[in-house]
């Protein structure tokens, strides 16, 4: 067993949201998303050259030509290979891992928002509308809007869909004054003005 003193000696060092947190030990955020991708050189030039985010680091490739390390580790075919995987920061956000795979039974999925599994990168701008204007001059299909939302929780965003050119989906999100929930709320959302809070 562990000497009390030196367990509250711990929590004090890693701070307060620890001691306070259930579920995952030591759970502190979010990390990392991974994506794949198709082609690494046109995912990393939309990323950089489009949305302005920044390469951190690579690495690969890995494979497993004669076991099953690639199962065991990822829960895929014991022959793909993940050519390269790419990791980018975009602004204060969490960051994104790019990966591009191949394997004998690689599906393209080209999913929909509304398919179960389905998924979207959300991007916090300060102002939408000039995010929408950038992304038209920029010849990036994008969906309706930007859209205030004025009623509900949300109620003091406004949103805007679009879509890299293979079909990866992301939202442009704004809400410089916050938004309606964050007045009763015990737990808000990440801050993009104070994104330590």
């Amino acid at each position: 067993m562990k000497d009390p003193e030196s367990k509250a000696t711990n929590v004090s060092t890693v701070g307060p949201e620890e001691a306070k947190t259930a579920g995952l030990p030591g759970l502190r955020g979010h990390d990392h998303t991974g994506i794949t991708v198709p082609d690494m050189k046109q995912a990393i030039d939309f990323f950089e050259n489009v949305l302005g985010c920044k390469v951190a680091m690579s690495f690969g490739p890995f494979a497993d030509d004669k076991g099953t390390f690639m199962t065991d580790l990822l829960g895929v075919d014991p022959k793909a290979e993940i050519k390269q995987i790419v990791q980018v920061r975009c602004g204060f956000g969490s960051n994104i891992e790019l990966f591009e795979y191949s394997a004998p039974d690689q599906r393209d999925l080209k999913q929909r928002n509304s398919d179960i599994g389905a998924f979207h990168i959300s991007l916090y701008v300060d102002d939408i509308d000039a995010a929408k204007a950038y992304l038209d001059s920029r010849n990036v299909e994008t969906r309706l809007g930007p859209l205030p939302i004025n009623d509900g929780p949300a109620a003091g965003q406004s949103i805007l869909y679009f879509q890299a050119p293979w079909g990866l989906q992301f939202e442009a999100i704004s809400y410089p004054r916050g938004m309606a929930y964050e007045k009763d709320a015990e737990t808000v959302l990440w801050n993009p003005k104070d994104p330590a809070k």
